[in-house]
């Protein structure tokens, strides 16, 4: 049966994947501070509580360590937890329970005991967020043995990867960017799901291969036709999933490209971007036509102000100058390229809540 596609935001997607496996699966269950205000966090819950009943949309005491352990001993008992943090930054207190627990489980009594929880993360960006409120921790959960790490860019995957997530026997970490949340797509409605693991070729050229995930994808989105004007073809690869990584798309790109560029909304040292770089190299050294390159954030603590965020994030400008770089050419910018506010995603955005 073909599925109707609709026009809605990356919030109305994750609204709706939620909505989609609590109506599948009675033992799915939502928690998280918030997701039974009206706001329904950043609107990813509402209308959830009054349709399946505060017995499944759960707006728990602040102890998220705790919420945590009662979730995946859940898990463990056959139900299906969706654990929400409003700041990745929160989840923090939850990695006793995650790295120790969670992640080790299903190793430790030999495959015989599963913990299917997912833990939806939403990265702060911008607007006085700051240090503790603003962190891309993505390589840090990818490092743990267990656990699964996802990183949609787009609202079609935010709710495909999202059902994936919520019925993989796995714990998930599904990291969402607010500055995606007003993004619109063509998503289709009911049940779908996209491959854990599978990343997603937006763009096919054969100058460079550039490898993005989360909100980074959209900045290169933007001057995808920009370097086509100046005849450079690039081949975007959005990652989509960071653990596990779909190594062999990049390894393949690569190879055919000779030149890599990839971007990390996290720190520089010991990111992701490093793993990429590093397996790059391993397999594809002779086809490689010079060292591959890297943007990321710088390695400081996210700052507050918007006078010293100006110049942390970076954007599809530095990209832009990046590739110009390595490809030698000129690349002409429109005037007002890039003229935004850089501190807010866009005039929808009203605060962080």
């Amino acid at each position: 049966m073909n599925k109707k596609n609709k026009e809605i935001t990356f919030v109305e997607a994750i609204n709706d994947a939620l909505n989609t496996a609590m109506s599948i699966d009675d033992n799915v269950i939502c928690l998280g501070l918030g997701a039974t205000d009206p706001r329904g966090i950043f609107g990813t819950t509402l209308g959830l509580k009054e349709k399946y009943g505060s017995d499944r949309v759960i707006d728990p005491p602040t102890s998220e360590n705790a919420n945590t352990g009662i979730a995946i001993g859940a898990a463990m008992d056959g139900i299906r937890p969706v654990v929400i943090h409003q700041r990745t930054d929160f989840s923090l207190l939850t990695l006793d329970q995650i790295i120790n627990n969670a992640a080790k489980w299903h190793y430790m009594f030999n495959g015989a005991n599963t913990v299917p929880i997912t833990n939806r993360l939403i990265v702060g960006r911008g607007w006085g967020q700051g240090p503790t409120h603003s962190q891309n921790l993505q390589a840090l959960f990818s490092h743990i043995p267990g656990l699964k790490v996802i990183m949609p860019s787009t609202s079609y995957d935010a709710k495909g990867l999202l059902l994936s997530s919520i019925f993989d026997n796995d714990p998930v970490i599904f990291i969402e960017h607010r500055w995606l949340y007003n993004q619109i797509g063509i998503v289709p409605e009911g049940d779908y799901r996209i491959p854990i693991g599978k990343a997603n070729v937006i763009n096919k050229g054969n100058d460079i291969t550039i490898v993005s995930m989360s909100y980074m994808t959209i900045e290169v989105i933007r001057i995808i036709e920009l370097l086509s004007e100046h005849n450079i073809s690039c081949e975007l690869i959005d990652l989509r999933s960071i653990k596990p990584i779909d190594s062999k798309a990049i390894i393949s790109s690569v190879n055919k490209t000779g030149n890599l560029l990839v971007l990390d909304t996290a720190n520089r040292f010991a990111s992701v971007s490093s793993e990429i770089i590093t397996f790059v190299v391993e397999e594809c050294f002779s086809k490689l036509k010079q060292s591959p390159r890297r943007i990321t954030l710088p390695d400081f603590p996210v700052p507050t102000s918007p006078g010293l965020t100006e110049n942390f994030y970076p954007k599809s400008n530095e990209i832009i100058k990046e590739i110009s770089v390595m490809l030698s050419k000129k690349i002409n910018l429109p005037e007002k390229f890039d003229d935004f506010k850089h501190d807010v995603p866009g005039n929808w955005f009203k605060g962080p809540f």
